[in-house]
């Protein structure tokens, strides 16, 4: 994916201008900056649930307004910060639900999609959970399986909004390891935000760091997660420093 000029606004307030960004396959980009900045205003436009005020985004050198919503299915997934379940879905059926983009003509899932769909719940450690109502689960339970459907939906490129949300320090460490593995083992493309600079360091390739005025940067995550430029994108002092061969970020009193 890749953005040209992009420009985004919340009323009056002007979040990102002009941003220039390439997304390649094999990148986990990590998007870092304090309330209100514009990480989810971002994701979603990513996604193509949003429009941007000004600048173009092509996905696979094709602009992200003219795919077919079906074929984009099958090239991004999306995973908002919150949902609402207004029905009494199983989690195995929600975990399906992502499937639709390769069943066609199709009323059914077939076994395949089953299939699938069970080895996502088995990697988020909610197998389970399969049969249970999705309304009866646990704010980490709830979210591991929309993990698991964005898994079960096999696009190669991922926007993942908070994705450590609601999650207990296990199950934190364990997702970002399995989107790390993505990358590196599938050749995946993950674009996530992230308050966790601690977790966020362990898995990214690259960072884009929004400042919320309209200024950005971006680059690898070495160039770009150091304590100053962290300063001042969340405003507050950052200190980063190395404990066991490991690098961790700290605010500073």
């Amino acid at each position: 994916m890749e953005t040209r000029d992009l420009s985004l606004s919340a009323g009056p307030r002007q979040l990102i201008q002009n941003l220039n960004w390439k997304i390649n396959l094999g990148e986990c980009w990590c998007i870092i900056g304090r309330n209100g900045a514009g990480k989810s205003t971002l994701l979603k436009t990513l996604a193509g649930v949003r429009d941007a005020q000004a600048g173009q985004i092509f996905l696979q050198d094709k602009l992200l307004q003219d795919w077919p919503l079906l074929a984009l299915a099958r090239e991004r997934a999306f995973l908002p910060q919150g949902r609402v379940d207004a029905f009494a879905y199983t989690a195995i059926d929600t975990v399906l639900s992502s499937r639709h983009p390769y069943q066609g003509s199709q009323f059914w899932e077939s076994k395949s999609d089953l299939m699938i769909a069970m080895q996502a719940l088995r990697e988020l450690d909610v197998e389970d959970l399969a049969q249970r109502d999705v309304r009866s689960l646990s704010g980490g339970e709830r979210q591991r399986v929309a993990i698991a459907a964005l898994l079960a939906q096999d696009a190669q490129l991922m926007l993942l909004d908070e994705p450590a949300n609601a999650l207990d320090l296990a199950h934190q460490v364990s997702v970002m390891q399995l989107f790390s593995t993505l990358c590196r083992e599938q050749n995946k493309a993950v674009v996530m935000v992230s308050h966790d600079l601690n977790l966020a360091y362990r898995i990214a390739t690259h960072a884009l760091l929004l400042m919320g005025d309209g200024r950005y940067l971006a680059g690898s995550a070495d160039q770009i997660l150091d304590a100053e430029q962290l300063s001042s994108c969340l405003g507050h002092p950052i200190e980063r420093f190395v404990h066991n061969g490991q690098t961790l970020f700290l605010p500073r009193d």
